[in-house]
């Protein structure tokens, strides 16, 4: 979560007090690995040898100590003489927080296991079955899991510190020294690029990719899971309209699967969804924006349209004067019902507890799965991938507080937006595309906030045929259903092998 009220509860992971920052500067150096395993995978037809690489980078920030230790898990596959191909694909994944590990997206999706959870629902207790991921882009793409510096097994040490690291800039810092320190060390120079993300992790990556391209390091492709770009979007800042215009659709679609629409589920889910976008940045748009000086008779209509598409009460849409924000409405929708939903899965649901409250208590999704991640992954580390350091997994809590400042002036700096180093990146390399993977039911990264965001990229129309969009009927995450892992694939393995040339 982050430290400003206002982005309390948009992530899963709270950060932890400075005193257990500090405690994570103390430690001291890893003095074994790497860690090193040879496996077979089955995996789009094909029966893989791959190599697990579990290994830490030495950061020197430009000087010449060590100031931290960044651990990462390489998965290289093997050609016919047991050696990786350097001219593979290769992508780095990480997660976002920012404080998170990348053991979600690696448990849920990107590594060549996977943990089993519940859908929609509640996962219980221990032990959590781990499968063979069918889903793995092994066979495009060689992956590198990224756990940033304060999080997973890595580490600031000797004279390093926290607030080198645990910032918006500081940390794509540290990670294009990894990425080229990686590349040094594995012979990777060459390969087809590509950074993907989830949650922060999108904004990492925009940030990373353009620091990158000032290192003379373009990149063939960026994968933005759950994205967001323009923190704006989803602050719900005091006379801001734009995050209410921008989630709206989720509103509607989260709705239209609880059954509350007052019209009945809409026949076709796509074009639902289209209809209230448009209704979203138009008549409802004009009326917020209008603020006190609305005419009533579109005031009305904006009303009563917006019962229709949220099931939201009219009593309740004229009090909150047409502006709902994301925690209001997770409390809200279901409030009869003594129910709140998710706000990283809205199809989540889970007790209300103060059923006059504003807010939800407890994120349903996330309490559901976070054990399963957490244990599935500390044993696949330790029984799989065969580490037995003594350093302990952090799956976050360690990485902060976060410097939100970009030292770009402003009245006190203002809603962090790197959607423009985005459009930077891709005009000086117009060869890059970007693939936006959302999940409708997202709340806490709307789905349209992204779409719109990079609709205002200010891109030429030669470059915005670059963006493409893949919708997932899923959350936050949506790589814990088996059921899309199909989809998910080939949405990934596609994009890759169209932008690597293979």
């Amino acid at each position: 979560m982050f430290k400003s009220g206002w982005m309390a509860s948009l992530f899963v992971l709270a950060l932890a007090s400075s005193s257990r920052c500090q405690e994570a500067a103390e430690e001291p150096a890893a003095s074994n690995g790497p860690w090193v395993r040879d496996n077979e995978l089955k995996v789009g037809g094909e029966r893989l040898r791959y190599r697990s690489i579990v290994d830490h980078v030495p950061l020197r920030g430009g000087g010449d100590e060590v100031v931290a230790e960044l651990f990462h898990t390489a998965y290289f596959v093997l050609n016919d003489d047991g050696d990786p191909d350097p001219s593979r694909p290769l992508i780095f994944a990480y997660n976002g927080g920012p404080g998170s590990a990348s053991y979600w997206l690696h448990m849920g999706v990107m590594g060549p296991k996977r943990v089993v959870t519940s859908e929609v629902g509640p996962q219980g207790a221990p032990p959590y079955p781990l499968e063979d991921n069918p889903a793995c882009l092994l066979d495009v793409a060689d992956i590198v899991m990224v756990d940033p510096v304060g999080t997973g097994l890595s580490r600031p040490v000797g004279d390093g510190k926290g607030a080198d690291f645990w910032g918006v800039d500081e940390d794509a810092r540290s990670l294009a020294e990894f990425v080229r320190r990686f590349l040094s060390r594995h012979g990777r120079w060459n390969s087809p690029r590509y950074l993907l993300g989830e949650s922060y992790g999108t904004t990492r990556s925009a940030v990373l990719a353009d620091r990158l391209q000032r290192d003379n390091l373009d990149l063939n492709g960026i994968v933005l899971v759950s994205a967001v770009l323009d923190f704006r979007t989803i602050q719900f800042a005091q006379g801001d309209v734009i995050p209410f215009v921008v989630t709206v659709p989720s509103y509607a679609v989260t709705s239209a699967y609880h059954g509350v629409l007052p019209g009945g589920a809409p026949p076709d889910l796509a074009a639902f969804m289209q209809e209230v976008e448009v209704w979203a940045r138009t008549d409802y748009a004009t009326a917020v924006l209008a603020g006190s000086a609305v005419d009533p008779e579109h005031r009305r209509r904006v009303l009563a349209q917006m019962h229709r598409y949220t099931g939201l009460s009219k009593a309740y849409l004229d009090r909150s004067d047409l502006r709902v924000t994301a925690s209001q409405y997770e409390q809200q929708i279901l409030n009869e019902r003594g129910l709140v939903v998710g706000r990283l899965d809205a199809r989540f649901t889970g007790p209300s507890g103060d059923v006059r409250s504003s807010r939800p208590s407890h994120d349903p999704q996330s309490t559901a799965i976070s054990s399963a991640y957490t244990s599935a992954f500390n044993a696949y580390l330790r029984n799989v991938l065969g580490y037995d350091g003594a350093r302990e997994y952090v799956p976050g809590g360690r990485a902060g507080p976060w410097n939100w400042g970009r030292g770009d002036g402003g009245f006190g700096g203002g809603a962090v937006n790197v959607a423009p180093d985005l459009a930077r990146v891709l005009r000086r390399n117009p060869a890059l595309e970007v693939l936006l993977v959302n999940g409708i039911y997202d709340l806490a990264t709307p789905y349209y906030a992204a779409v719109w965001s990079l609709d205002n990229l200010n891109l030429p129309p030669t470059l915005r045929d670059n963006i493409h969009r893949a919708d997932f009927a899923a959350g936050h995450m949506m790589y814990v259903e088996q059921s899309l892992l199909p989809q998910w694939r080939s949405a990934l393995a596609a994009f890759l092998q169209r932008t690597s040339g293979r």
